[in-house]
C-alpha cells in the first residue's frame, strides 16, 4: 500500500483556551491536489504550519510520507516545499539572489524549470526586492517552492497579489504538478481557485473539518434547484424527502433537491415528466450552505 503524501490523526492546536485546529484527520494521496476552505481564523494556517514543523501539536501527530512532521522535520523537509501566506523576502538581494539562496537552502532544483518560470511569471530578477510590489514579491516566493520539483507542495493563498493572467499561469503549473506525480496542499480564499484545481476540498469552520470529499459528492450532498415540467398537472412533491421549496407554474414545477441525484430521477421518472433542468451548485454555494449548516448551535 503506498504511503500517503499527507496524513494526519486527530491532529489539534490550542493556545491556552483557543482551539485553533480540533482532531483533524485526513489523508493526500501521491499525485493529489487538495483544496482547504474556510474564513479568516479557521485552522487552514495552523494545519499547513503544523504539517512542515514549525508548530509542535497539542494533540495527534501529522505525517510527511510516513515521517513524523515534528520529530522528523529535516528528513520531511527534503521532500516539501512551502509557501507561507506572507512572505518575508530579503530586500537587499536580487531576485535572482534570492532564488539562489532558496536553492541552497533546499539543496536542490530543476534550473531549466526555473529559468522558464521566471519568463512565464513574467520577473525581473535582476531588481532588488525592496523595488518588488507584493504581486512580485509572490512571483518570487512562488517560483522558489515551485522550481525544486518537491513530491509535495505545501501553498498557502499562493495567488495573494498577483494579476487575473498571472493566476491563470499558476494554474497551469499545478496541473504539470498533477500529471508530475506531485501531491498539492493549498488553502486559498478563492472558491473558482479551488474548484479549478482541486480533487477533494475540506472546509474547515472554527478549528473543525466539516467537510472533506470531492467536489462532486459534495454537490449530490447540497441543495440543487430543479425545474420539471410534465404532461398535466405536476404532483404533489412537498413531502418527498429532501425536496423544498415548491413552486408550480402551470404544468411545470421548481424546487431545491437534497439528496443524491440517482434517487431524483428514480422519484420523477413514476411521473413520466417532459422536460428536466437541474442546476448543480457552484462552490460558492457549497460553501455558504455549509458553513451555515455548521454554524447551527454554535452561536
Amino acid at each position: 500500500m503506498e504511503v500517503p503524501a499527507v496524513r494526519t490523526e486527530d491532529l489539534g492546536k490550542s493556545y491556552g483556551r483557543t482551539q485553533a485546529l480540533v482532531e483533524l484527520s485526513m489523508e493526500v494521496a501521491k499525485g493529489e491536489v487538495v483544496g482547504f476552505l474556510g474564513p479568516n481564523g479557521a485552522g487552514k494556517t495552523t494545519t499547513l504550519r503544523l504539517l512542515i514543523g514549525s508548530i509542535r501539536p497539542t494533540t495527534g501527530k501529522a505525517e510527511i510520507f510516513g515521517l513524523d512532521a515534528r520529530s522528523d522535520a529535516v528528513l520531511a523537509h527534503r521532500r516539501l516545499s512551502y509557501l507561507a501566506g506572507e512572505c518575508n523576502l530579503w530586500p537587499s538581494l536580487t531576485g535572482a539572489e534570492t532564488l539562489s539562496l532558496f536553492e541552497q537552502l533546499a539543496g536542490r532544483t530543476d534550473r531549466r524549470y526555473r529559468d522558464e518560470l521566471v519568463e512565464r511569471f513574467a520577473l525581473d530578477p535582476s531588481k532588488k526586492v525592496r523595488t518588488y510590489s507584493k504581486g512580485n514579491k509572490q512571483k518570487v516566493a512562488l517560483i522558489a517552492a515551485l522550481m525544486a520539483r518537491s513530491d509535495l507542495l505545501i501553498l498557502d493563498e499562493p495567488t495573494s497579489g498577483l494579476d487575473p493572467l498571472l493566476e491563470r499561469e499558476f494554474r497551469n503549473c499545478i496541473f504539470e504538478a498533477k500529471e508530475n506525480g506531485q501531491s498539492v496542499l493549498l488553502s486559498s480564499h478563492m472558491l473558482s481557485e479551488v474548484e479549478a484545481l482541486c480533487d477533494r476540498v475540506g472546509m474547515l469552520n472554527r478549528g473543525r473539518l466539516i467537510d472533506f470529499t470531492s467536489l462532486k459528492e459534495m454537490r449530490q450532498l447540497t441543495s440543487r434547484n430543479v425545474e420539471v415540467t410534465f404532461n398535466s398537472t405536476p404532483p404533489d412533491l412537498s413531502k418527498v424527502q429532501g425536496v423544498g421549496s415548491v413552486g408550480v407554474s402551470g404544468n411545470s414545477a421548481h424546487f431545491t433537491f437534497r439528496g443524491r441525484t440517482a434517487e431524483l430521477l428514480d422519484l420523477l421518472a413514476n411521473f413520466q415528466p417532459e422536460s428536466l433542468l437541474i442546476r448543480e451548485p457552484s462552490l460558492e454555494e457549497l460553501f455558504l450552505e455549509l458553513y451555515d449548516d455548521s454554524s447551527v448551535g454554535k452561536g
